[in-house]
């Protein structure tokens, strides 16, 4: 995987490579789960918005991580890029709008023994004020626009 799809889309952060390339959650899935994750193009899961693990991996590169940031993700998903962001950072809080996609998500991160993220269902436009600021915020979802609340509730200097 490391080669044949992060490589040749120029990935190229080494501590993220690792991540990917040793993450517990890509152990957690079936086969052909894991093989739908790797696609080059976003898969729908349960009538929700698509998802894919190569998008997690450029949406972690991009927010340049620190092992010391705390990170809001909007759109936990299927929790493959919630399981990136808590390897890579100190505390990771996940907002989902779909409630059976953040039990599942909740339950394979719990069984991989993930501690340090809270995968919380609710509107992603909203952040979660009550565990702000965050280092770093990703949104996984569209919008017309940067919700100001997003923008609020970014530290100082975080991207």
């Amino acid at each position: 995987m490391v080669e044949s799809q992060l490589r040749a889309r120029n990935i190229r952060d080494p501590r993220l490579l690792e991540v990917m390339a040793e993450c517990h959650a890509m152990n957690s899935w079936t086969r052909n789960f894991r093989a739908r994750l790797m696609a080059t193009i976003p898969f729908h899961f349960r009538g929700t918005d698509g998802f894919s693990a190569l998008h997690g991996g450029a949406d972690a590169r991009s927010a340049r991580l620190e092992p010391q940031n705390v990170v809001l993700e909007i759109g936990t998903g299927s929790g493959y890029q919630t399981a990136l962001l808590a390897e890579l950072a100190a505390q990771t809080y996940s907002v989902e709008r779909h409630s059976h996609l953040a039990e599942i998500a909740r339950a394979t991160l719990a069984r991989l023994g993930y501690q340090n993220v809270a995968v919380i269902v609710g509107d992603g436009s909203r952040g979660l004020e009550e565990f702000g600021p965050f280092d770093r915020i990703i949104v996984s979802a569209a919008a017309p626009q940067i919700p100001p609340a997003l923008v609020d509730q970014l530290s100082e200097g975080g991207r």
